[in-house]
């Protein structure tokens, strides 16, 4: 239960994605201090089985019903969001509220998408859309990680040119 439930309902992936992306940008985030907002609750993280989890797990829907509720009535969405405060130097992951014309509400299935909001790009920004999981994007990662590391080793560039796309 753990991989399943860390990655779609606390926040793994997210969270992973937030480390990477902060210390891309030169942030020493660390896993010990980038909160993650977990949408299981509190009881149910001790859950002893998968079984046990989806018989208790009703209880709970009044609570992310309401949530819900609250939002459709101001005329937003709830979305999952990572965010990499690179100003504050501080990354989390968090369930947050957007308007419906929002780019962030405006994700399907697997989608991802960043947002860069720069000194350049404040009032509108630069945003990368795309799926976010599969078998070409994990490909197309492990082969970028490859060269990444190829090139760092200084492996000449005929070795890695035929790696491209």
């Amino acid at each position: 239960m753990g991989v399943k439930l860390c990655g779609y309902f606390v926040g793994c992936h997210s969270f992973n994605k937030v480390i990477i992306l902060g210390r891309e940008s030169g942030l020493k985030l660390e896993l010990s201090d980038t909160p993650v907002q977990s949408l299981v609750p509190e009881p149910l993280r001790a859950a002893a089985s998968a079984e046990e989890f989806t018989q208790q797990l009703p209880q709970y829907d009044k609570d992310m019903a309401k949530q819900l509720q609250d939002a459709e009535d101001a005329g937003e969405v709830l979305t999952y969001v990572g965010v990499v405060d690179v100003i504050n130097q501080k990354g989390l992951v968090e369930l947050r509220r957007y308007k419906k014309d929002h780019f962030f509400a405006q994700l399907f299935g697997s989608d991802n998408i960043i947002a860069f909001t720069t000194a350049r790009y404040k009032n509108q920004p630069l945003i990368v859309r795309g799926p976010g999981v599969g078998a070409q994007v994990t490909a197309g990662g492990i082969v970028s990680d490859i060269l990444c590391l190829a090139s760092y080793l200084g492996a000449p560039s005929q070795f890695y040119q035929f790696l491209r796309p």
